[in-house]
């Protein structure tokens, strides 16, 4: 099939032996949208350097030096991936976070005059259009 080969054949991606990934699940679900560059900046490292349970004790300095950020960028991009729960942090550790489904929509309002949804119309709410 024409375009589906290699640009650098030579220099093929390969699975590395250790343990480091990332999930598609970021994408596909939507954990990325919305995030701020420092905050995905600083996801990236955290998972690349983490250990098999998510766990790593890079300090504030280590991370300001290898994302080059301030301290307050480090500090709001931490905030951040905190409260969307990919990461859980007490210093010095940072935990990279199994990802957790996202939460449900909603359940739709009330119809006026008392109008009845049907289930389909429920479950597409529910599951933001997805089929």
């Amino acid at each position: 099939m024409r375009g589906r080969e290699p640009i650098l054949p030579h220099r093929r991606r390969r699975i590395p032996p250790q343990f480091s990934w990332v999930d598609h699940r970021l994408v596909r679900e939507g954990y990325v949208q919305g995030r701020s560059a420092p905050g995905l900046a600083l996801y990236l490292f955290l998972v690349t350097v983490a250990d098999a349970d998510g766990l790593s004790w890079y300090s504030d300095a280590a991370l300001c030096r290898q994302l080059s950020c301030s301290g307050e960028q480090l500090r709001s991009a931490r905030t951040e991936l905190q409260q969307a729960g990919l990461i859980a942090y007490r210093q010095p550790l940072y935990q990279v976070l199994d990802l957790a489904p996202l939460p449900l929509a909603a359940p739709p309002s009330p119809r006026r005059g008392g109008e009845a949804a049907s289930v389909g119309d429920i479950l597409r709410s529910i599951l933001g259009g997805a089929r």
